[in-house]
């Protein structure tokens, strides 16, 4: 197969913790890349206008455009990132490894994110008028959850290191930091996961998660 490699071009909204997933991986790879900001509240959600639904029919972010090839949903991207450019790799080289690092980044992605994400609280809000109160418990509710069994599986298998598999940051990593900073943002108490919370802190130490921090963004808070 061949692969355009003249651009790379990433749909992003700063505050958005599928997009930071996948800026990470950009990062950690030594990519280079271009970063088009898709404001998701702005003008009733530039997500939702004609041309980006165009390119992303569930009109959400992320999608990367590489070459003519255009990638949708953020595990889906990281994956072909780690196929096309395999080094460094995202995964572990053992089968057994790979499935442990799918399972930790699947705890997050598919169990724990899409719970809290912005058009569950939106339609939270504007449909079923849910008070601000509510929906932050339901928010803290299911984040908590979701640490306490990645917590014990990480404690639990002489497979975490220094990241979540080993000493090197895998995709686990790169949906771990994302969900912790969604955390703070909803003041979820994090002391009962202090596994969690170390592995985060070796993470942000490496240039690749600080620079794909939501403050460190262009369009931050815009």
């Amino acid at each position: 197969m061949n692969i355009p490699a003249d651009r790379i071009e990433l749909f992003s909204y700063w505050r958005s913790s599928a997009a930071y997933r996948v800026r990470i991986g950009l990062n950690l790879k030594g990519l280079a890349h271009q970063i088009t900001p898709v404001h998701l509240v702005r003008d009733g959600g530039q997500q939702h206008s004609e041309g980006y639904a165009a390119l992303n029919p569930q009109e959400l972010v992320p999608t990367l455009v590489h070459g003519d090839c255009v990638v949708r949903q953020s595990m889906a991207i990281l994956e072909y990132l780690d196929e096309v450019f395999p080094d460094p790799s995202l995964l572990p080289d053992d089968a057994l490894g790979r499935a442990r690092v799918r399972a930790l980044a699947q705890l997050v992605a598919c169990d724990i994110h899409p719970l809290n994400n912005l058009r569950v609280m939106q339609f939270f809000s504007d449909t079923w008028n849910v008070p601000q109160p509510e929906r932050d418990d339901w928010t803290k509710h299911w984040m908590q959850v979701g640490f306490d069994a990645m917590e014990r599986m990480l404690v639990e298998s002489v497979e975490t290191g220094r990241f979540c598999h080993g000493d090197t940051p895998t995709l686990a990593d790169c949906c771990l930091v994302p969900q912790l900073f969604n955390a703070r943002r909803f003041n979820v108490d994090l002391t009962s996961y202090p596994t969690l919370v170390r592995i985060e802190e070796a993470c942000l130490a490496l240039e690749a998660f600080d620079a794909a921090r939501p403050e460190n963004q262009a369009d931050a808070a815009t």
